[in-house]
């Protein structure tokens, strides 16, 4: 599904409103995976890995066999979906660290927010527009996860050549190959 650049505005779609418009950005996606497993058995639980840039990314996370994966999309190959194989949500949560980092965002910390929480909130059949989840997700309680500094000064030096060389992307941004636990990336 391409990905939803949000030309025209700031949209928060619904899965409804994600299968008219035929495109996702990262909310939007968590969003559908949300309302899809949960009529397979999962919670419909979002994790916020909230950034200093104030450009978050948002992801759907799971449990399988008792470790942690995600469904995600972004224009950042890197920030995609991740295999069920962490212990703990902060393990999942710090496989990001290093592929959020670009010309100006670093991860802070990350939040969990299950759905099911919002009384009333119309999250999975809502023909509109629903900036409410980003509202419950910006207020929810977030673990600090600070990319630490040696961390963010190599990948953000690689980035900003990457940048240099390359301008602004079309679609994707960089994959470099020897990102940390890329094996254990859904993809590419």
């Amino acid at each position: 599904m391409p990905y939803n650049w949000e030309r025209a505005g700031e949209t928060n779609r619904t899965l409804r409103g994600v299968l008219r418009h035929k495109k996702a950005h990262c909310l939007e996606a968590a969003l559908c995976a949300a309302a899809i497993l949960e009529q397979h058995g999962f919670p419909p639980l979002l994790m916020d890995l909230e950034s200093v840039d104030l450009l978050d990314h948002v992801i759907y996370v799971f449990q399988r066999g008792g470790k942690w994966g995600s469904i995600a999309r972004s224009r950042c190959a890197g920030l995609h979906g991740r295999k069920p194989v962490f212990a703990s949500l902060a393990a999942l949560a710090d496989s990001y660290r290093a592929p959020f980092i670009d010309t100006t965002g670093r991860m802070k910390g990350f939040g969990v927010l299950d759905l099911r929480t919002l009384k009333g909130n119309p999250w999975r059949t809502s023909t509109r527009n629903v900036p409410s989840i980003s509202d419950a997700l910006n207020a929810n309680r977030h673990t600090p996860s600070p990319t630490p500094e040696p961390e963010f000064r190599t990948w953000k030096v690689r980035f900003d050549a990457w940048w240099e060389a390359n301008g602004r992307p079309a679609h994707d941004w960089p994959v470099f190959e020897d990102y940390p636990r890329r094996e254990t990336w859904l993809w590419p």
